[in-house]
Parts: structure tokens; sequence; C-alpha cells
């Protein structure tokens, strides 16, 4: 009996595959429960608008974060603190001053994609990188100044 699964299922598939399961597994487990239904053309066609669907919203995706990653590529933002006289911070510039100092520029970028190699805890320009998802990142330079 084929079947397109609802829910992933362990050792049988995941969330929207089409697959071929006995009558019994069908009827008294996968039904029962709500994991599956049975595959008809039209939920088999719907299955397959949804697949196409998701993989164009996934290519403007990557293509919007390109853009963005291009645009970001290089720049400086300036991110003020409190320091003390000899140019030590109070604190530390976090990820979170960092993506607030790139909202005011016109970025929106996420203070989770944004990642320091070591806390800083100085004036001056250190660099960041900017994961916006996988294989798309680029490096930017924050500018630490007093306030």
């Amino acid at each position: 009996m084929k079947v397109i699964l609802k829910a992933d299922v362990k050792g049988t598939g995941k969330k929207g595959d089409i697959i071929e399961v006995s009558d019994g597994f069908a009827k008294n487990y996968l039904f029962k429960k709500g994991l599956a239904e049975l595959a008809t053309a039209g939920g088999i066609n719907e299955i397959a608008q949804q697949r196409s669907s998701e993989a164009y919203h996934r290519a403007e995706l990557i293509k919007s974060y390109k853009m963005l990653a291009e645009n970001l590529k290089g720049k400086e933002v300036e991110v003020p603190i409190r320091a003390g006289a000899n140019g030590k911070l109070f604190g530390a510039v976090t990820t979170a001053d960092i993506a607030s100092a790139l909202s005011k520029a016109g970025y929106d970028v996420d203070k989770k994609k944004i990642s320091i190699k070591e806390p800083i805890k100085n004036l001056g320009v250190f660099e960041a990188e900017v994961r916006l998802m996988e294989g798309i990142s680029t490096t930017i330079k924050v500018n630490v100044v007093a306030l």
C-alpha cells in the first residue's frame, strides 16, 4: 500500500515521503496514529507542489543572503561604548552590540549569525564574521570607539 507520511517515522521515512508499506502496518499503526494518509493522485500532486515551492523559496533566500553578504563585505561599523582613560572598556563588545550597529547602518542581521574570535575589551578596529547560512559568510570590521 502506498502512503504519504504526515510526520517523521523512525525507520520508515520522513514527513512528505511517499512510501510502500504493508497493509497491516498502514492500517494498524500509521493511519491510527495519524502519521500517514493514503497516497492518492491529488495528495501526490500536492506534495510535488509543496516541494517545488520550498525549493523556489530556498533559492530566493540564498540569493538574498548572497546579495547581503556582498554588500556587507569589508564594511566597517562603529560601536560606541564606555571606556576608561587607558582604552580599556567597561565590559566587552558583544554580538548584540555589533548587530544593533549593523541595523543602524541599514542591515538586518541577527546577533546569532555574528561571531567574534575573542571578546573585544579594548578600543580599536577588530574583525567579526557574519555567517548568514551554510556556505555564505563574510567579514566586517568593527570599530570600537569611546562614548
